[in-house]
């Protein structure tokens, strides 16, 4: 069965997790271990503080959020901005040691970094296994190995008691929506979302994107791929987006036209569950997708 095939794969691959690939430090950054005692680090998206928080790591700076709360402990930290558009010139005068960001946005950010001459690590969010890679390394890297292993650990236990879940079961065929004000694109197996999908058993009808997040594809094209499934996540502004995605539906004819929507099955993602970024909260972002993805309660 193919889904028990995907499980029992992830399972090896986290047993064995290491920095390479998870981790990308630049500029021309040793690998070597820091000494956190006097480090002075910011994280710049609500996901890399609350890894940050989970490894015992201080932080002089982190993302100003609407939709997210900061942990206590960081309530003196310097806010530097949004994720996707942190604030240079705070940035800079914070002095940071290592600035860490998604490395979803790193095509975009890590010029801007160099430009002010921080250090700067970017952490592999696109899938739940990433996200696990990524805190090994940091606690190779920050002297957090402890902490490290007992996240992976927690990891390995819930995948032991999930991978039979849904292993008998057919592999629904979805396709996945990631929208925003005014338009929407395809999310496929390689982004977060789409990884929570295939964790989940689910089949993306474009696959992994050969390797791409997300792809631009018209109506005609969608309708091609015959989804049983069709789920909405927001990259953004979520109550915004919901509406938008309402009245696409309802006014463009073509999607009519899918199985999908004349048999129900299209969905709205809570967008605290299924964001840009892998979160701690994956559990229940599966939890959320079981009912839409084979009809139980």
């Amino acid at each position: 069965m193919k889904f028990r095939r995907l499980l029992t794969s992830l399972m090896a691959g986290v047993m064995v997790l290491s920095m390479a690939g998870c981790v990308n430090q630049h500029p021309g950054e040793s690998s070597g271990k820091a000494d956190t005692d006097r480090l002075r680090i910011v994280a710049t998206s609500p996901a890399t503080v609350d890894i940050c928080d989970r490894l015992n790591l201080d932080l002089v700076g982190v993302c100003s959020s609407t939709l997210s709360t900061i942990p206590q402990r960081y309530s003196d930290a310097t806010q530097v901005g949004t994720a996707m558009s942190p604030d240079l010139e705070i940035l800079k005068s914070l002095n940071p040691d290592y600035v860490l960001s998604p490395n979803s946005l790193q095509s975009d950010l890590q010029p801007k970094y160099a430009s002010i001459g921080v250090n700067s690590i970017f952490l592999n969010l696109k899938s739940v296994e990433g996200m696990y890679a990524s805190i090994e390394g940091l606690g190779e890297k920050f002297n957090r190995q402890e902490e490290a292993q007992a996240l992976v650990e927690e990891f390995n236990a819930f995948i032991e008691e999930y991978k039979d879940r849904n292993g008998e079961k057919e592999s629904p065929k979805v396709l996945v929506l990631m929208g925003l004000p005014g338009s929407y694109i395809v999310a496929t197996e390689s982004s977060y979302v789409g990884s929570l999908v295939k964790l989940a058993g689910g089949t993306n009808v474009y696959g992994d994107g050969e390797g791409q997040e997300f792809l631009t594809a018209n109506t005609e094209d969608m309708k091609t791929k015959d989804p049983d499934i069709i789920l909405r996540a927001a990259h953004a502004l979520p109550d915004q987006v919901v509406e938008m995605f309402a009245e696409e539906f309802e006014t463009n004819d073509i999607w009519k036209h899918f199985r999908a929507v004349q048999e129900g099955k299209v969905y709205d993602l809570s967008y605290e569950k299924f964001g840009m970024s892998a979160k701690f909260n994956y559990p229940e972002a599966l939890e959320e997708l079981q009912p839409m993805l084979y009809g139980e309660q």
